[in-house]
């Protein structure tokens, strides 16, 4: 089966829509969250469970696996489905923001990024038709092209040179595209300058990709800026093709950006999130390791119906926590991602019964001001 998108809804009062991927492994209702399993893993949770908690599609990193353990033995061993037991569709981004994080240890030029690893120092070398290559190796669902992250603060001459050199990456990455079965999806740079965003949606969509991504955002820029951004740029995107925000993920992050016409999204927040305490709830999130919870017999979430929810106080969950108990991040990292999970299944149902403004006053009236720390 190739891969395809049926828009199947928009929301009378604002962008809000739902939508169907299709892909070689199974459809993804839309707008969907992707838990991020960086190395072939969600962290702390079984693929089995991932999927019993509600994960449609999942995110895994080219960058890390092409380090380690390599796209050619995943290859061999059957690809990356059957490599992490996953069986559902994969996402897989192209590493450019990776790379971009390693900073001093990198160098871009129009052929592509030479960079040491982080992990034993050796040289690499990526191209946009090597981050294909790999891709297409891994054997992902959805492949996206090898872009150059604009940094925050960036002038403008520098973010209109970074998206000229993304542009070109991007077409170089399309050409380079040979499987059928997978699809490429193009990454819009820019900063936070609304005519660069504007000529990327443009020019993206002469090139032709499946589907468009937002990137560069949520890398230190204010939240206000990044939300003119998506709302200004999102109907400039083609109805009959998934809108992705890269790597921007609180809940509040989300329903806006619903709001605004997108489609999918990944962040690391809700498996991070657990592993250091954070859990997220309806109403206000609970610091685990807070003393008020040593005696608390009641779940994260009297609302939820996650595993942890249903078997475990808070002073449980609390205990493990201060002791350092592996379960403790298990645990926490079933609630969190459920938590996620129901958020998208709450957005795409009020979105089909057109009322998904209704819902974001009431999202937004029983949350506290801030997310957590």
């Amino acid at each position: 089966m190739e891969y395809g998108f049926q828009f199947v809804k928009k929301d009378p009062s604002c962008a809000a829509r739902l939508g169907t991927i299709r892909t070689a492994h199974g459809d993804v209702d839309t707008p969907a969250f992707m838990p991020v399993g960086t190395q072939g893993t969600i962290k702390a949770l079984l693929p089995e469970e991932a999927r019993a908690l509600g994960a449609q599609m999942i995110l895994s990193n080219t960058y890390h696996l092409y380090l380690r353990p390599g796209h050619e033995l995943i290859r061999s061993l059957g690809g990356l489905h059957k490599f992490m037991n996953w069986p559902g569709p994969i996402l897989t981004d192209s590493g450019g923001f990776q790379i971009f994080s390693l900073g001093a240890l990198m160098k871009i030029k129009e052929d592509g990024v030479s960079f040491r690893s982080h992990i034993d120092g050796a040289r690499h070398f990526i191209s946009p038709e090597t981050a294909v290559e790999i891709q297409e190796a891994l054997g992902s669902d959805i492949m996206m092209c090898l872009d150059e992250c604009t940094p925050y603060p960036a002038t403008l001459k520098e973010a209109r040179e970074s998206l000229a050199l993304t542009l070109r990456w991007a077409k170089r990455s399309r050409d380079a595209k040979t499987s059928d079965r997978q699809a490429l999806f193009g990454i819009l740079q820019g900063g936070i300058y609304d005519s660069l965003r504007e000529e990327a949606a443009y020019e993206m969509q002469a090139i032709g990709f499946d589907g468009y991504a937002l990137g560069g955002l949520s890398v230190g820029e204010p939240k206000e800026c990044m939300m003119n951004i998506v709302e200004g740029i999102t109907p400039l995107l083609p109805e009959n093709r998934p809108r992705y925000l890269m790597g921007a993920g609180t809940p509040e992050d989300i329903v806006d950006s619903v709001m605004c016409g997108i489609d999918l999204f990944d962040c690391v927040i809700p498996t991070r999130s657990a592993r250091n305490g954070l859990l997220f709830t309806n109403q206000e999130n609970i610091v685990i390791k807070n003393a008020r919870y040593r005696t608390d017999r009641a779940p994260v979430d009297e609302t939820c119906d996650c595993y942890c929810c249903r078997h475990y106080s808070r002073a449980y969950l609390r205990h493990l926590f201060m002791a350092r108990e592996i379960l403790a991040m298990i645990l926490n990292t079933i609630h969190n991602v459920r938590y996620y999970m129901r958020l998208m299944e709450d957005i795409r149902s009020a979105v089909r019964d057109g009322r998904f403004l209704d819902f974001r006053q009431h999202f937004f009236n029983i949350r506290p001001s801030k997310t957590g720390d």
